[in-house]
Order: C-alpha cells, then structure tokens, then sequence
C-alpha cells in the first residue's frame, strides 16, 4: 500500500508544478530590460499672481496607457505673473529664463527636441485680456519669444478659458488618483467603481469647480461631454472671475474703504497705507471704482477684528436675488446639486491648511469650520503674530480668505454638513501638484486614449513574486500530503 502511494507521488508533483506553469502561462511574459527610456513634457501655468513650470515624465514606449506620467520636478519664477508685466512685456519673457534654465538641466540634452513645451495663462491674463487686448498680446509675444530661444518643442502660448483651467483640473485630479482606470498587479486594466472625484480650485483671480453629473444641465455653456478610455464623462464645469483669492481681497478692500473707513477682517491693531491705484486699477473692482479720485493717493486703513462685520462685507460678494434655472448657486449661474466626493487644491488647500496646523483649529465639519474663522477673525495683530511665527506676509488676510472659502463652499456651491465631509483639501496627489497643469499636457500630447486599452498587459516584478510564491505553496503542499499518506500506509501494513 506504501508502494503504491508513494508511485502516485511523481504523477501528483508533475501535475501540481503543471498547474503553477500554467498560472505563469496564463499572463503575457515581459521581457526582463533596462528601465524604459523616458520622454518629458513641460507646461508653464502662468497664474495670475505667479508662474510655476513643471516638468513630467513618462516611459518613452508606453504613452497611450494610464498612470504612468508623473511629476518630474517643478520651479516657481520669480516675481509676479506675467499679467504684471503689461506694462514691461519684455521682463515677462526674462522671468521666465531661470526656470527654463533649470528645464536645460533636468532634461536629458537627447531628449531635448522631442519635449514639448507650452505655457498657458490663466484668469490674470483673461483679465488683462479684457482691458487691453493690445497688453495681453504683447506679453504673450514677449513670453513666446523667450521659449523659442530653448531647444524643446515649444507648441504655443496660449490663455486658458475658465471652462478649460476647470476641466483640466478636474482632469489632472482624476488621472492621478486613477479614478479613470487602474492597473491591477495581474497585468490587467480595470474600471474602478469609485468612480471621478469633483475637483474645486482657488486660483488668484477666479475659482472653479467641475463635477460629474447625473442631474440635467440646464445651462449648455457649463455641461463638458468627456471620453476617456471607451467611458463617457458628463461633467458639469464653471469658472467666476473674480472670485479668486487676491482679486477677492481687493473687492473687500474697495469695500470697507467706502462702507466702513476701516477693514473688520483685518485684525485689530494692524493698519497700512493703501494705494488707491493698486485697488482700483483692476477690473474686479470697477463696481466700487469712484468716478473721480486721485490714484496715486495713499489712504492708511485699520484693522478691528470683527467677524459679524467680515462676515457681511463678505456675503456682499455674492448675488443669491435672481436665478432664470430651477437653481443656481450665485449670480445667476445654474449649478446642479454637488454630489459625490470631491478634491480642493491651490488657495483651498493652504487656507485650509493654516486653519489647522498653524491655528491648530479643527475643520473637519462645516460647523468646526464656521467656528475656526470666527476664532481667526477675532484674533487682534499681537495675538495673530504670536500664533503664526514667521508667516508674516499673507497673516492680515487669513481672516477674510478664511471668511471666503466658507461662505463660497455652504452658501455658494451649497455644501451642507453632509456634503461637506465628502471634501478633501489637497496641495498634491502622490508627488505631483494637482492642478490645471498636468491636465492640460495629457489633453494636447494624447496620452489618453479615447478607446479602452488593452485587457492584458506584461505581468511586472510584484506579479510575479506572488505567482512563483503560490507554485512553491502548492509543490509543497502536495507533498505534505503525500508524505502522510505514505506514512499512514505504512503504520496501516505494520498493523
């Protein structure tokens, strides 16, 4: 009987080392090589109060397939936007030398002719668009003029829709977070069911927010049909003007120099000489702009800390009287009821990220945010400064950002408790910057597919590990049992 089961052990383990060859047989094999040589794209995002270039990465011989284009690294120019330039376009151009310069360093010299490049503009110059088309197109030529110098593959300057920044965000947050589509560790692609994230941004001079949709969109100027990977996305997008961070600080500068004669979301005993030029010379604020005042007049203004009174001159900004749709959130704009989760990046992340880790405030529900803004509102100049050490240059306007983000997320895009812990506030996915940016790049360089990849890719390391891992298991396995049953036989003839 021993005989006999040990005759079956040769069979058994031929048959169990068969089954794991066919587990490894069962996925396309991949060619053991030298890391893939990789290929680089750059996007400048000239924003409204600076320009940041970023540069990214991806293997050279995979640019149709997802998750692989990353953040190579990042430089932020020096100096204001090139929307400050208006009125010394050549400098916009020079700013941009150093970083470009870095760009030289950082891409391979091979690689250099085959890397796009582009720069795009944002609010700040939609803005500077809108007052002096002569402006604007000076200093995108001044700035076109720079990069033509460099030896990449520069594809344009160009300025941004608002609808465009929104979607390339949205864009961006999604590809990174693989919320279009994974990569599984069997070598096979698959559709997530998470589902997309929302994406909100804050930028210096307007906000956006962008979301999937299932409700009816009324207003055909804010509904974006997407195709990505063989999937169809109905994304309902929408950009303010004006309602970014900086030209919100100068709408409520306009208005408490002409309501109050002092500021109350700035912090009592704070004051400073305002320029008047420096706040009316912007669009944003021509509802306030006085018919007649001198613009090189300096006016000095304080500080009371006042939340009720920060919290009215805020509400001002925002027009809730008329609505032509079922519903809108602000000024007349339709908006759908947000749903789902969502991402918030730029202003919304650092201001959110101030109220928590330097003001150590909760802000995980809207009620703890309603109550962190007053706490911050209400601090005076000394007790702020002795709070936030060495953050000196933006801490009179925290305040009023503050304000801002929580009466734009509960009264104007309509986030209620319950929705609001579906946000999360984000500088990055990952390593890479979550923005318009990288959106942006994957749109113009195709590296997404419309059509869905294939189902079944090269197995990597990892896959492999757990598959010769789950051989030895199973040859050892069987001969565990044959070894009892041998012994067994062998007790049983004793017998």
């Amino acid at each position: 009987m021993a005989g006999k089961a040990l005759s079956l052990l040769p069979p058994l383990l031929l048959a169990a080392a068969g089954l794991a060859g066919l587990l490894l047989l069962c996925v396309p094999t991949r060619d053991v090589r030298e890391p893939p040589a990789l290929k680089y794209g750059i996007v400048l995002d000239a924003g409204s109060s600076h320009t940041s270039m970023f540069i990214y990465k991806w293997p050279a011989d995979k640019e149709n397939d997802t998750g692989i284009v990353g953040q190579h690294s990042s430089c932020d120019v020096r100096g204001g936007g090139i929307s400050s330039y208006a009125d010394n376009p050549s400098r916009a151009g020079r700013s941009l030398v150093e970083c470009l310069d870095q760009a030289l360093r950082q891409v391979p010299e091979e690689r250099h002719g085959g890397t796009p490049l582009y720069l795009g503009a944002t609010a700040g110059m939609r803005l500077l668009n809108m007052t002096s088309p002569e402006a604007s197109a000076n200093v995108l030529a001044a700035v076109t003029q720079t990069l033509t110098q460099y030896p990449f593959d520069f594809r344009g300057a160009h300025i941004l829709s608002g609808q465009d920044e929104g979607v390339f965000g949205w864009v961006t947050a999604n590809y990174l977070l693989e919320n279009f589509i994974k990569y599984g560790w069997v070598g096979r692609w698959f559709r997530p069911r998470k589902g997309t994230l929302g994406a909100m941004d804050l930028g210096g001079a307007s906000t956006q927010i962008t979301f999937e949709t299932a409700s009816p969109v009324e207003d055909p100027a804010s509904e974006v049909q997407l195709w990505f990977y063989g999937q169809p996305y109905r994304v309902y997008t929408h950009s303010f003007l004006c309602y970014g961070r900086d030209q919100v600080l100068l709408r409520l500068l306009a208005g408490a120099l002409q309501t109050h004669g002092f500021h109350p979301c700035w912090p009592r005993g704070y004051s400073t000489q305002v320029l008047l030029r420096d706040v009316y010379e912007s669009p944003c604020t021509a509802a306030r702009r006085p018919q007649a005042f001198n613009g090189s007049a300096k006016v000095s203004l304080s500080g009371t800390s006042d939340p009720a009174l920060c919290r009215s001159l805020v509400a001002g900004l925002f027009n809730f009287s008329s609505c032509r749709f079922s519903r809108c959130s602000f000024n007349g704009v339709f908006q759908p009821p947000v749903a789902g989760h969502f991402i918030a990046f730029s202003a919304f992340f650092y201001t959110m990220d101030f109220l928590r880790t330097v003001m150590r405030l909760p802000v995980a529900t809207m009620q703890q945010l309603e109550a962190a803004v007053v706490t911050v509102c209400s601090q005076t100049w000394s007790e702020l400064q002795a709070r936030a050490l060495g953050q000196p240059a933006h801490l009179p306007h925290y305040c009023a950002g503050a304000m801002f983000v929580q009466q734009l997320l509960s009264r104007g895009y309509g986030f209620h408790e319950r929705a609001f812990g579906g946000v999360t506030f984000q500088k990055k996915a990952g390593d890479t910057a979550v923005g318009w940016a990288l959106g942006y790049m994957l749109n113009l360089t195709n590296l997404i597919p419309a059509e869905p990849p294939a189902l079944r890719k090269g197995t990597d390391f990892g896959a492999w590990v757990v598959l010769v891992l789950l051989s030895a298991v199973l040859l050892l396995a069987a001969s565990v049992l044959l070894l009892c049953r041998a012994r067994a036989a062998k007790a049983s003839s004793a017998i």
